[in-house]
């Protein structure tokens, strides 16, 4: 089974700028990066010269010998076993942080040889950048890859429902038919998430057990790579954070509580390990807003943060969720205080919008969930993992802010309702989509 992922279209896009610079991939390990580069060489080149900096240790000698483009791809050329060419081959360089003169090499390939299509991508680019990896700052482009999302799991599973979506160009309600279907796929969805091997197995062989033994192994990977990749001090700091976020999550007020990581543990000696786990793209951190304004990230409260996992089917697993709670109605869903639907939500948020949104709180009377920045507005986010949709939050955002639009993601059907807009929570891929259209509806301008 092939899946269509989107980052390809914005690889095709990046190859044809007119300023292209040499790239970098980042993302977490195992969310795709390496097959999305060997496809984009197998579609769109006559050739693919491919280089693991950590499979093959000795093609840091290269690197480590000089600093001339020419000299190092006569050397990459040799070992490709065929020649590199201009706009023909597509060099990728994986792994590169486990090199660090191939990474400062990129500056040179965009000085001097612009002409080669070069790609790279690092796992814990992040990690070893914090830890003084030298880098050519200016001289690369960056893209981020995120785990499969629905609509790639939908395209994968049943393109005619993602055709449906894709054309829908109004705020008419979703037929029952196919309303069903999508969130029987969605319930599916979350059985696997979007970490490609774990979305094969599933829907390529209806296989839940081998699905959660690759969610299981993936877990254990990332274990692994805090005693591989990190100071022997800061291990047991990962995996009592790591193991920590199902707990945190499952608090009604899900703000991290160093408590509940460890008692008596305190926010300098867990930061290390929370950045450590960002920088690997591991976790994402919402921080909470002071106030509503732009820029949002002007007003973050750094103090007070929530931790949501990379992957929902990564956070399913980890919290030990059986995958047969998807024959139960809308239990998937609702248990674990939402936690589940929230971390879809901010993923979905996180790959449209480029941007970790925030969230926002007024004492003990209301929440929103998340705040997203689109254009020149603000606008509130609540999640419901089921159809009660009752809830005093959005409302009270209302009278103190009057935003431009409300959304609430529920399993409600598609609906506006003034400024409120209920987004089933399977069509949370197209909320820009969404936006675009209540301003077209609304006969407002809009910002391209």
């Amino acid at each position: 089974m092939v899946i269509k992922r989107n980052i390809l279209s914005k690889l095709i896009k990046w190859r044809d700028s007119k300023n292209r610079k040499p790239l970098i991939l980042q993302g977490a390990r195992q969310v795709g990066k390496t097959w999305a580069l060997k496809q984009f060489g197998k579609e769109y080149f006559e050739n693919t010269a491919y280089f693991n900096f950590d499979e093959k240790t000795e093609l840091k000698q290269f690197f480590a010998q000089t600093k001339d483009v020419n000299r190092l791809l006569q050397n990459l050329s040799f070992v490709n076993g065929k020649p590199i060419l201009p706009e023909k081959t597509l060099i990728i360089f994986d792994e590169i942080q486990e090199c660090n003169d191939a990474l400062n090499s990129l500056k040179y390939f965009n000085e001097n040889a612009p002409q080669y299509v070069l790609v790279c991508a690092g796992s814990l680019l992040g990690v070893a950048l914090n830890r003084g990896a030298s880098f050519p700052v200016g001289k690369v482009d960056f893209l981020n890859v995120y785990p499969v999302s629905f609509s790639e799991f939908l395209g994968a599973s049943d393109l005619q429902l993602l055709e449906y979506l894709s054309l829908k160009d109004n705020f008419d309600q979703i037929p029952d038919l196919f309303f069903n279907q999508l969130v029987d796929k969605f319930k599916m969805y979350y059985i696997s998430g979007g970490m490609p091997e774990a979305v094969v197995a599933l829907l390529e062989n209806q296989d839940v057990e081998q699905t959660q033994r690759i969610l299981s192994n993936i877990l254990n990977a990332y274990q692994l790579d805090f005693s591989k990749h990190t100071e022997n001090h800061l291990i047991p700091k990962l995996t009592h954070v790591w193991n920590s976020v199902p707990s945190q999550l499952a608090r009604e007020n899900k703000k991290f509580v160093y408590q509940t990581v460890k008692q008596g543990a305190r926010a300098r000696e867990y930061e290390d390990a929370l950045l450590w786990l960002a920088q690997a793209g591991l976790i994402y951190r919402v921080y909470s807003c002071k106030k509503p304004a732009l820029p949002l990230s002007a007003y973050g409260d750094l103090s007070a943060f929530k931790v949501y996992l990379s992957d929902v089917g990564l956070l399913r697993r980890l919290s030990a969720l059986d995958p047969i709670a998807i024959r139960e109605g809308n239990r998937l869903f609702v248990e674990f205080k939402g936690a589940l639907t929230e971390n879809f939500i901010l993923q979905s948020l996180i790959m449209q919008f480029e941007e970790t949104p925030h969230y926002w709180t007024s004492g003990n009377q209301a929440e929103v969930d998340f705040l997203i920045q689109y254009q020149n507005d603000i606008i509130p986010i609540e999640v419901k993992a089921d159809e009660n949709v009752t809830g005093k939050s959005l409302s009270f955002y209302e009278k103190q802010f009057q935003p431009k639009y409300r959304i609430r993601y529920s399993l409600k059907n598609l609906k506006q309702d003034g400024n409120l807009i209920n987004i089933p929570l399977f069509m949370a891929d197209f909320t820009k989509k969404i936006l675009t259209l209540a301003d077209r509806t609304n006969n407002l301008p809009q910002i391209n």
